[in-house]
C-alpha cells in the first residue's frame, strides 16, 4: 500500500509539473533592484504555485517592451502606461493593455548637477539635456516643460544612448539627463558624482500627475487564458509584498541573475522605488495594482496638453481591472 501511495504521488507530481504553463515576461529595463520582486516570485515559488514557469527578459525602455507584448512575442510585460497610451493611439486595435499598476507615482525625473547650474525646472534653459529617445521620462518631458513654463527651444537636447547617459553626466558632457529617479541618480553617484552635487527633479513633484509603469498583457492571450493572467498578477503581487517586507531578502534572487551588480546599490535602488513609487499613501489605502478612474481621466487630459490624439482617448483601451481582485492586493500585512 505504501509503495502504491508513493507511486501515485509521483504520478501526481509529474502531472503537476507537466501542467506548468510557460510564460515569458518582458521587462522594460535591466536586471536592477526594482526587478528583484519578479525573481523572488520565481525563487520563492509564487509563480510555480500558480502553475506558471515564468522566464524574464531584460529590456531597453518602454518603447521596446510594448511592441513585444503587442505582437504576441511575450504574453506579459511591463512598461510606462503613458507610452502605452500613445502607442495605442498610433496603433489602434493593437492587442495590448495595462492590467496591474506597479508605480502609483511615476519615477520620471530630470537628474542634473548643481555644479553645472541645475537647481530647478527653469534652470534647464540654456543647458544641455541628455535624453535617450526611447526613455519613458523623456516621453513625459513635454508635459513637465509645459507645467513649469520651460522654453524648450532654449534647451540643447542631446540624444544619448542608455549606456552613455550617466557617464556623460558624470563627465560634464551634459548638464542634466532624463531618466528614472532611482536608476539615473544612483548610477551617476556610482560613477563618482558627489551625491550633494546631484539634483533630482521628480516630475511628479512639479505638476506631472501621471501613473507610471504597469503590467501589460496581450489581450488575445489574456482573453483565452484569464486564469493564467490572474495567477501571474497574484504571484507578482506576492513578489512585491516579499520585497516590501524584506528588501534585503529579495536581492540575492536578483544577484543570481546579474552577478556583476552591486548588491548594496541595488537594494538601495529597490528601497527608493518602494518608498517613492510603489507603496504610496494611495496604495496603502486603495490597494496595489488598481487605479483611480478620476485620476486616470485627469492624466489623459494632461497627456493631451502636449500630445495630439488621433482618436478620442478612451481609458478602457489602456487599462483593465478584469484580472485583479476587487480592491487590488495588499503589500503589507
Amino acid at each position: 500500500m505504501l509503495h502504491r501511495t508513493i507511486l501515485a504521488m509521483g504520478l501526481l507530481g509529474a502531472t503537476a509539473a507537466h501542467a506548468q504553463t510557460d510564460l515569458p515576461f518582458a521587462l522594460d529595463w535591466k536586471f536592477e533592484g526594482p526587478a528583484a520582486p519578479y525573481f523572488a516570485a520565481i525563487d520563492q515559488g509564487f509563480y510555480e504555485e500558480a502553475g506558471l514557469n515564468v522566464t524574464i527578459e531584460a529590456g531597453s525602455g518602454s518603447l521596446d517592451a510594448i511592441p513585444k507584448v503587442a505582437t504576441g512575442a511575450f504574453p506579459v510585460g511591463m512598461a510606462d502606461i503613458n507610452s502605452l497610451v500613445r502607442f495605442l493611439d498610433q496603433n489602434p486595435g493593437a492587442p495590448v493593455i495595462g492590467a496591474m499598476m506597479l508605480y502609483d507615482k511615476p519615477p520620471f525625473a530630470v537628474i542634473g548637477r548643481a555644479s553645472q547650474g541645475i537647481d530647478g525646472p527653469k534652470s534647464l534653459e540654456g543647458k544641455v539635456l541628455g535624453a535617450p529617445p526611447p526613455d519613458g521620462a523623456w516621453a513625459q518631458f513635454p508635459i513637465f516643460a509645459a507645467e513649469n513654463d520651460i522654453d524648450v527651444d532654449a534647451i540643447t537636447v542631446e540624444p544619448v544612448g542608455f549606456p552613455t547617459r550617466e557617464p556623460m553626466l558624470a563627465e560634464g558632457e551634459v548638464d542634466a539627463i532624463t531618466g528614472f529617479s532611482f536608476t539615473s541618480y544612483l548610477n551617476a553617484a556610482r560613477l563618482g558624482v558627489p551625491e550633494d552635487d546631484l539634483v533630482t527633479l521628480l516630475m511628479a513633484d512639479y505638476g506631472v500627475d501621471l501613473y507610471g509603469n504597469v503590467i501589460l498583457v496581450n489581450t488575445e492571450f489574456a482573453e483565452a487564458n484569464p486564469e493564467v493572467i490572474e495567477g501571474f498578477l497574484s504571484a507578482t503581487a506576492q513578489g512585491w509584498a516579499a520585497a516590501v517586507a524584506d528588501p534585503a531578502g529579495v536581492i540575492p534572487s536578483l544577484i543570481e541573475r546579474n552577478p556583476a551588480a552591486d548588491a548594496e546599490l541595488e537594494q538601495r535602488r529597490l528601497e527608493l522605488a518602494i518608498d517613492a513609487n510603489v507603496l504610496t499613501d494611495a496604495v496603502r489605502e486603495n490597494g496595489f495594482g488598481v487605479i483611480d478612474d478620476d485620476r486616470f481621466a485627469s492624466a489623459l487630459e494632461q497627456i493631451g496638453t502636449t500630445y495630439e490624439f488621433q482618436s478620442e482617448p478612451d481609458a478602457s483601451l489602456y487599462f483593465t481591472d478584469a484580472y485583479l481582485p476587487e480592491g487590488g492586493f495588499s503589500l503589507t500585512e
